[in-house]
C-alpha cells in the first residue's frame, strides 16, 4: 500500500479530510510506537511506505529500552487526541481507521504480533475487519 492510499483510506474510514487523516495517522503510529516493543515497531515500520514508517521509530535517546510502555485503549486514544493539530472529536474514529488500515497494509503475522502486545480491549478497534475473514473461512 502506498502512502497516499493509506492516508486516503484513513480519511474515508474516519470521515475526515486528507490533512486530518495524515495528522491522525502520524499521532496513532507514534502512540503505537510507544505502546509496543521497539523491535515490533521496527518490524511493522519496515512494511509501511516511506512517510509512515518513521512515525513508529523512536530515536535512541527517547527509546532506550526494548520494552513498551503499558497503557490501555482509553489512554491510547487520549494520547492521540493530545497530539498537536489532532481534532479531539475525531481521535477515536481516527485510531480505529488507522488500526484497520494498518491491518490491511502489513502482513497478518506482523499485525498479530503487535496486537499480542496490546490488551484485549484493543480488539474492538480493529475486530470488524476480521469478521468477514471468519465468514469466508467458514463457507
Amino acid at each position: 500500500m502506498e502512502y497516499e492510499d493509506f492516508i486516503s483510506t484513513v480519511a474515508s474510514r474516519a470521515k475526515v479530510s486528507i490533512d486530518q487523516a495524515a495528522t491522525l495517522t502520524r499521532a496513532t503510529l507514534e502512540t503505537l510506537g510507544d505502546r509496543i516493543s521497539a523491535g515490533q515497531a521496527e518490524d511493522i515500520a519496515y512494511q509501511l511506505p516511506g512517510g509512515l514508517d518513521d512515525h513508529l521509530r523512536k530515536p535512541p535517546p527517547i527509546r532506550r529500552e526494548e520494552h513498551a510502555r503499558s497503557f490501555g485503549l482509553d489512554e491510547f486514544v487520549r494520547r492521540v487526541a493530545d497530539h498537536p493539530a489532532v481534532d479531539r472529536a475525531h481521535a477515536g474514529a481516527g485510531v480505529r481507521a488507522v488500526f484497520t488500515t494498518l491491518r490491511e497494509a502489513v502482513s497478518r503475522d506482523e499485525f498479530n504480533d503487535a496486537v499480542a502486545q496490546l490488551p484485549k480491549e484493543f480488539r474492538q478497534v480493529f475486530e470488524p475487519v476480521g469478521a468477514g475473514d471468519r465468514q469466508r473461512r467458514g463457507s
